[in-house]
């Protein structure tokens, strides 16, 4: 992940899964964390409800360079990638269901 910048679009490579057809829920979980198991759940709904939506989950600690790159700092942070891989909106914390949808509307 050398020269990634908040920036630059991710891509299946990068983040370990095939990106949504119209958008990607990309969350950061670490084991420890409770808050992600309900994230998990919310964006798993989410993304069933949506039509071309692919929620990835990513194992912080497994992924340093990449959390690095990307300033993540805590657990859970969900990032809302359009069809392209770029990011949209960024949240940290366990997200309500209607602020991953309204989320959602912004990158489709």
């Amino acid at each position: 992940m050398d020269g990634q910048t908040i920036g630059d679009p991710l891509d299946a490579a990068q983040l370990g899964a095939p990106l949504g057809e119209r958008a990607t829920l990309v969350q950061f979980s670490s084991a420890f964390c409770r808050p992600c198991s309900a994230t998990r759940r919310t964006l798993a709904e989410v993304a069933g409800m949506v039509d071309g939506v692919a929620h990835i989950e990513i194992d912080a600690e497994a992924h340093l360079p990449l959390v690095r790159s990307l300033r993540i700092s805590r657990t859970p942070t969900v990032l809302v990638l359009d069809a392209d891989g770029r990011v949209v909106r960024r949240a940290a914390g366990q997200p309500r269901t209607a602020d991953v949808v309204a989320a959602l509307g912004e990158a489709m």
